[in-house]
């Protein structure tokens, strides 16, 4: 059994009465934590192993050797907490690493690794380092976010997660490569798997999203909030055993392609998989690779496979079982985790094979029972159905703002409840690590019966990064720039002081880009129909007012972006979203049912418009009695949008200027009076430096 110091396994508390314990606290996390992840590569005993490409999707050991140093260096001098750096040419080439790449996209790029003793070095002065800032650095008490304290708890939390996946690297490492050491030392029960059974579990609504004021460390994608509803359920007692996904590769499971998605077809296809990747066959004698030992296959340890062989195990087992098996949803997972009571860092006892509390491999599927399930946390991590995403209000920190903005593409699948290695914050309910399918860690999985469909549970809000589409985000959605008011917010106001509305039962925002101006209108008017031309601005607006939030990026400078989140409680439309439907249509050419409104807004549309005196005159029978059209523009025309013999205005007639007030005039006043004409001024952001400002006119008619 292994025995490793709490400090290095455990997640250093934010708060505390003492501020001179709480830094020997961080001092001894830091310190223990780094002689741990010094320790796993200890088990190297040939130098020349730390540059074989053990694993070909990401970097050799050597990378993995320097990198969670430089991190440190890195992060601090990105915060502005250090002048100096140690070794820029070190800080550069382990700065970033690739276990992002898919097994399909594999970058043959050369490096020049510096030698293993130079490295020793090097981490040897970060240590000093770093130490130094711990001693002097400001810490107040509870550890904020913005404090340099968290930077070393990300430091610490972040060399915890390449503990666990170099040792998964080192795993693939011929054991010729590797000294065991008592330190490491594995499981030693074997034997047959108990039968695995199915448990009731009953649904119930829940809100995941970790508190903002919890008291350990999180990663950005754990904070904000999310609503699920779980249908009842039932459960796998057990993980799944080597033994009974035996059956499944014994069946044939990995030739028939009815077991796999697309996805899984094509890893097959390439990597020629017919079992397990830890799995050895030889003459017909199944073994198991674990850390530094080769050992018979224990059938009674949990299976470790990617999420796209548990997936197809899932689907051979509805086949077998005639029942609707499937992985369980990161929500459902959670709800199995509720049978603990306490978490780390606060247990008395480790509930499971986890925070190196027991072994330095798997152990038997039944050894940790709680509540009448076995292995709620640790062993191996579990995949689930759900890709990751950000919870509502999910915020980047500006220190690390790509460590979770990448994955949330959709491929990224979650893993729950830890491995064996797991350690610090990959131990705590709230954490959220994801995966590419097709890739490995210590992950196993249970599966579930249920008849709930779970895309019903996965929320997936992807960051906008198309430029145009961001920047009228921000336009519409972001902050106010040069003290000039929001545009849409501005414009229905100024509007609306102007007109006197028989009625408020409908509304037209027509040209509604992105939508901030229907919502606007939705305080008023109890129903509104947002309408443009552009598939993409509605799918924006569509997508904001169905799940609540919207994600972006603007440009900051280059390369670089900057991370933007809104969402509909944080400006006030909470309540509006059944009284608007957002929907895409020409505006000179609308369907019948869009008519009979008491007001239409038609904001910078006009001069980016094919026709529009004809839209002028389509859209005035569109408007009931003692209605109103309003009409913002800056009037910016150009033959690009319409034809210069259909321009309203800014041109000569008859030798004489002719404004496109004169040409609205002009073709308004048969059905219309001119109430009013403003100027509204706006802001367009375009980096951080650049920015538009327009002037457009308003002008407010009431038809008569």
């Amino acid at each position: 059994m292994v025995q490793f110091p709490t400090a290095a396994t455990r997640s250093v508390l934010l708060t505390g009465s003492s501020e001179q314990s709480k830094r020997q606290e961080l001092k001894a996390a830091f310190n223990q934590t780094w002689a741990l992840y010094e320790s796993l590569f200890r088990l190297i005993h040939d130098d020349d192993a730390f540059y074989r490409k053990a694993e070909p999707l990401r970097h050799p050991l050597i990378f993995y050797f320097g990198h969670t140093a430089v991190f440190y260096i890195n992060k601090l001098k990105l915060g502005k907490y250090i002048e100096q750096r140690l070794n820029p040419q070190f800080e550069s080439m382990f700065a970033i690493g690739v276990d992002e790449m898919s097994w399909d996209d594999l970058n043959e790029a050369h490096y020049d690794w510096p030698a293993v003793d130079d490295v020793r070095v090097y981490r040897e002065q970060v240590r000093h380092a770093v130490n130094q800032f711990i001693d002097d650095m400001p810490l107040t008490l509870p550890i904020k976010d913005a404090d340099p304290a968290w930077v070393v708890l990300m430091g610490i939390e972040h060399e915890r997660i390449h503990l666990e996946t170099s040792s998964v690297i080192i795993r693939q490492l011929p054991l010729s490569d590797l000294t065991p050491s008592p330190e490491w030392a594995p499981c030693t029960e074997f034997g047959p798997a108990p039968e695995n059974q199915l448990i009731a579990m009953s649904g119930r609504h829940l809100t995941l999203g970790k508190s903002e004021d919890a008291d350990t460390y999180g990663w950005d994608n754990e904070y904000g909030t999310q609503h699920f509803k779980i249908e009842d359920f039932k459960t796998s007692k057990y993980l799944v055993s080597n033994q009974e996904y035996l059956e499944f590769v014994k069946d044939d499971g990995y030739r028939q392609a009815r077991y796999w998605t697309e996805e899984g077809l094509a890893w097959l296809q390439y990597t020629q998989a017919t079992m397990p990747r830890f799995w050895r066959e030889y003459q017909g004698q199944y073994f198991q690779r674990n850390l530094c030992h080769e050992i018979p296959l224990p059938l009674n340890w949990p299976v470790e496979v990617n999420q796209l062989e548990a997936k197809a195990f899932c689907r051979w087992k509805a086949e077998q079982a005639q029942l609707p098996v499937r992985l369980p949803t990161e929500a459902e997972w959670y709800l199995l985790r509720q049978c603990l009571e306490e978490a780390s860092p606060h247990w008395q006892e480790v509930p499971g094979n986890t925070e190196l509390a027991y072994f330095a491999s798997s152990c038997p599927v039944d050894r940790f029972e709680h509540n009448g399930l076995c292995d709620i946390v640790g062993n191996v991590w579990q995949w689930t159905e759900t890709t990751i995403d950000g919870f509502q209000g999910f915020q980047v920190h500006p220190l690390y703002d790509d460590f979770s903005t990448p994955t949330f593409d959709g491929k990224h699948n979650l893993m729950k409840g830890g491995s064996w290695i797991s350690t610090g914050n990959e131990s705590i309910p709230e954490s959220r690590y994801a995966f590419r399918r097709h890739f490995y860690q210590h992950a196993g999985f249970r599966y579930v019966v249920s008849k709930q469909d779970p895309a019903s549970m996965t929320h997936l809000n992807v960051y906008e990064t198309n430029e145009l589409i961001a920047q009228y985000l921000e336009f519409h959605y972001g902050q106010e720039y040069f003290n000039v008011p929001n545009f849409c917010v501005n414009g229905v106001k100024q509007c609306l002081e102007e007109v006197s509305l028989h009625q408020t039962r409908r509304a037209l925002d027509i040209g509604c880009s992105v939508g901030r101006a229907s919502f606007e209108l939705a305080k008023r008017f109890d129903h509104v129909d947002g309408i443009d031309f552009s598939a993409r601005f509605i799918q924006q607006a569509y997508a904001l007012l169905e799940q609540g939030e919207k994600r972006y990026t603007i440009p900051t400078e280059g390369d670089l972006v900057e991370f933007k989140s809104i969402t509909l409680d944080q400006i006030g439309y909470q309540n509006l979203s059944d009284k608007i439907h957002f929907s895409q249509g020409d505006a000179c050419n609308l369907k019948p049912q869009f008519t009979d409104y008491d007001l239409v807004y038609a904001s910078n549309l006009i001069d980016r418009l094919g026709d529009p005196a004809g839209f002028l005159t389509s859209i005035a029978a569109r408007i009931a009695p003692g209605g109103y059209l309003v009409i913002t523009s800056p009037y910016t025309w150009l033959e690009d949008y319409t034809a210069k013999d259909k321009w309203l205005g800014g041109i000569k007639v008859n030798g004489e200027n002719f404004t496109t007030l004169d040409g609205l005039t002009e073709t308004l006043i048969p059905h219309f009076e001119l109430v009013a004409v403003k100027e509204i001024p706006f802001v367009i952001r375009e980096t951080k430096r650049k920015f538009q400002h327009t002037v457009s006119e308003m002008t407010i008619w009431r038809k008569r």
